[in-house]
Parts: C-alpha cells; sequence; structure tokens
C-alpha cells in the first residue's frame, strides 16, 4: 500500500497551493506486456477510466523508482527492468481531475522489460486490472495509452524516443 493522498508530496503541495492554482506533476508510467503481447490496464478508481499504471513520483525517488513502484502499486507485479520510450509535458493539455484540481503532468513513459508476481484485479489505485491485445482495447481506454503505444512501436522499430 503506498501513501495517502494527503501523506503524498504533491497532495501536501495541493494543500499549500489551494484547488485552483495549475501545478506541475511529475511522474511515471510503465507499460507492461505479457508473452502473448498483451498489455497490462488497470482501471483507475477515481474516473473509471482504463490506463497504464503510473503516477507521481514522491521526494527523493527517481523516475525509474516511481515506475516501478506504480506497477507495483496499481497492479501488484515487480517490475524489475524498465526502459524509457517517452517523456510528456502534457503542456496543452490541461483539464480538473475528478476532484477539481488541475495539473500539468510530466511523464516518463517506461516499457517495463522484466517483471513477476500475480496480477492484481483490484488494489487501493485501480478497481479492475487486465491484459489485453492492443488492438482490442476495452471501452474507456484513456488517450494516454493509445499514443504510449504508438510510440513504443516507433521506439521499438527505429529508436525514436518520444519528446514533446
Amino acid at each position: 500500500m503506498g501513501l495517502s493522498w494527503e501523506e503524498s508530496y504533491i497532495g501536501g503541495l495541493r494543500t499549500l497551493a489551494g484547488d485552483e492554482r495549475v501545478l506541475i506533476s511529475v511522474g511515471a508510467h510503465g507499460l507492461v506486456r505479457d508473452p502473448r503481447g498483451r498489455i497490462l490496464l488497470i482501471q483507475r478508481s477515481d474516473d473509471r477510466t482504463w490506463a497504464l499504471p503510473g503516477g507521481t513520483m514522491e521526494l527523493g525517488e527517481t523516475l525509474r523508482e516511481c515506475a516501478i513502484r506504480e506497477v507495483r502499486e496499481e497492479a501488484g507485479l515487480r517490475a524489475h527492468e524498465v526502459t524509457p520510450f517517452g517523456l510528456y509535458t502534457r503542456a496543452r493539455d490541461w483539464f480538473p481531475n475528478p476532484y477539481g484540481h488541475t495539473y500539468q503532468y510530466i511523464s516518463l513513459m517506461c516499457r517495463v522489460d522484466r517483471y513477476d508476481g500475480e496480477l492484481a484485479r483490484t488494489t487501493d489505485e485501480s478497481v479492475d486490472a487486465g491484459w489485453f491485445d492492443p488492438g482490442e482495447l476495452p471501452e474507456h481506454t484513456g488517450s494516454l495509452v493509445l499514443r504510449a503505444l504508438r510510440d513504443l512501436a516507433l521506439f521499438e522499430a527505429k529508436g525514436v524516443f518520444a519528446l514533446d
């Protein structure tokens, strides 16, 4: 189990800044594939969208550590090796989250190259999880998943690191 919202670094900043101010949130996501090439998606508990495991880094944590922690917290899997393939600033993608807070998200996208453990279908942050064929994603899959899949394909084919 991770920190509570109130204990987290970004939760503390939000308390200090109030609800109206746009904050910059830095974090990481892990794109996990099983041996059949299916990708792991979690269904978020806050807005019920299907997403890649990911979230905000904590003070003193590296982005690599953040990606690994988020996969464990949101899906129960232990990631051992990750390869970054994109850095998204989402500079023009500001909108209030389900709690009415607005952030500019900066997120490192990582391919999880080695993992073990059993998939946790529900966690403190997710209400479901599963493996999906990239061509048959569930309804309400977030746009970030689609972008990450396109960018990972380009990275694996041509070595292009996505940066915006």
